[in-house]
C-alpha cells in the first residue's frame, strides 16, 4: 500500500494496485525499456502490480516472466472495456494505471489515479483527456509513485 497526500484534498490517495499498459508503455516493439524492470521490483515492495497486454509481439512471458508482475493477457478486440473491466475488479478508488493508447482511456479515466506516458509511440488524445497526470515517459511516471512528493506538487490544489 502507498499513502500519497497532496495538499488541498482531505483525503490522502490510498493505492494498493498499478495497472500498468505494456506496449508503448513499458515496451517498444515488445522489448521493455531501459531501467524500467528495477523500477518495477521497487514498486513491487509496496503495490501489487498488473500488466494488461494483448500480446501483440508475443514476447509478455519473456518480458514479464521473472519480474515481480501479475501477467494479464486480454483479447486483441474491445480493449478499452476489458482493461476497464480488469479495474473494476481491483477496485479502481484503491489503483493507479498507467498507459498511453485510445484502449487505456476508460481505466485512466477510472483509477483513482491516472497516468498518461507520452512515449515512443505517442500519446492518444482520449489517454490525455482522461488521465490526472501526463509524464514525458514511463520513467518519469514510475518516478511520480516512488517519489510522491513530485507527484502531491503536481496535483496540489
Amino acid at each position: 500500500m502507498k499513502k500519497i497526500s497532496i495538499p488541498g484534498r482531505t483525503e490522502p490517495l490510498i493505492i494498493d494496485h498499478l495497472v500498468l499498459d505494456m506496449n508503448g508503455t513499458l515496451t517498444l516493439d515488445g522489448i521493455l525499456l531501459p531501467g524500467i524492470a528495477e523500477m518495477l521490483t521497487t514498486l513491487s515492495a509496496e503495490l501489487t502490480i498488473h500488466v494488461l497486454t494483448a500480446d501483440t509481439f508475443g514476447t509478455a512471458e519473456t518480458v514479464f516472466g521473472n519480474l515481480p508482475v501479475r501477467l494479464e493477457i486480454i483479447g486483441k478486440e474491445n480493449q478499452a472495456v476489458l482493461k476497464w473491466q480488469y479495474l473494476q475488479n481491483l477496485g479502481p478508488e484503491k489503483t493507479a494505471a498507467i498507459g498511453n493508447g485510445m484502449n487505456d482511456y476508460m481505466m485512466l479515466a477510472d483509477a483513482a489515479l491516472g497516468i498518461a506516458v507520452l512515449g515512443y509511440e505517442g500519446l492518444a488524445g482520449t489517454a490525455m483527456t482522461a488521465a490526472n497526470v501526463i509524464a514525458s515517459s514511463i520513467g518519469s511516471a514510475l518516478d511520480l509513485l516512488l517519489h510522491p512528493t513530485r507527484l502531491a506538487a503536481t496535483l496540489r490544489n
